[in-house]
């Protein structure tokens, strides 16, 4: 995937439809199935933050151009003053310009001018996926980590994950700091847990830390 820098707010980035096969993603279903294309949007935009800074927080114009042989994607950031959203959307020669699918750039659209709102709405769940480089931290995880928690193991390329939910039972304080106490035994992992489920294995799907506390030792 290409990436380009446009200015502080604005960011453009490139994939092939090879690419985005690669990654497990057919290129007609991401136009017409919503939770696709909206995962394919976060995965690359998780590759875009490792290579450029380019923070999601507010709200998100986003442009896409379908073209021969990929996509291609411009982001934009709103800026936000007294309440007000000032969006500079990069203005280019529009004979050079292809065709914009309306289809994606409305569902992407609606999804991030509006992420705010739903961050601090009636469901403010956290839900992360954490890898591991060895099966031993795994379980030293298990035994030091006691509280409650929705968590699911899975095995995916010769890696284990957990799929951890934290509900709104629990405050953003809270949340931190457990996933903080996880993240001193694992990595946050940028692939989905929908790629997981999808091309890797299930091993526990409830409880995983607890059963994996009972069924292994220190």
């Amino acid at each position: 995937m290409e990436i380009e820098r446009i200015n502080e707010t604005t960011i453009k980035f490139y994939i092939t439809y090879y690419d985005i096969e690669r990654r497990g993603f057919d290129k007609e279903e991401i136009w017409y199935n919503r939770e696709r294309g909206e995962e394919l949007f976060f995965e690359m935009m998780n590759e875009v933050n490792e290579d450029e800074t380019f923070e999601m927080n507010g709200p998100l114009w986003v442009q896409v151009h379908a073209l021969e042989k990929g996509l291609e994607v411009i982001v934009t950031r709103g800026q936000m003053n007294d309440g007000n959203v000032k969006l500079e959307i990069p203005v280019g020669d529009e004979k050079d310009e292809a065709p914009v699918d309306n289809n994606i750039v409305n569902m992407l659209d609606q999804q991030f001018v509006h992420s705010n709102e739903s961050d601090i709405g009636k469901d403010n769940s956290l839900s992360v996926v954490i890898g591991f480089n060895d099966f031993e931290e795994l379980i030293s995880l298990s035994h030091s980590f006691k509280e409650d928690i929705n968590t699911s193991l899975h095995h995916f390329e010769n890696k284990y994950y957990i799929f951890v939910t934290l509900d709104e039972s629990f405050t953003d304080e809270e949340q931190d700091n457990m996933l903080s106490r996880m993240l001193e035994f694992g990595y946050e992992s940028d692939i989905t847990i929908h790629r997981i489920r999808e091309y890797g294995k299930t091993i526990i799907k409830q409880n995983a830390l607890k059963v994996l506390s009972e069924q292994f030792d220190v």
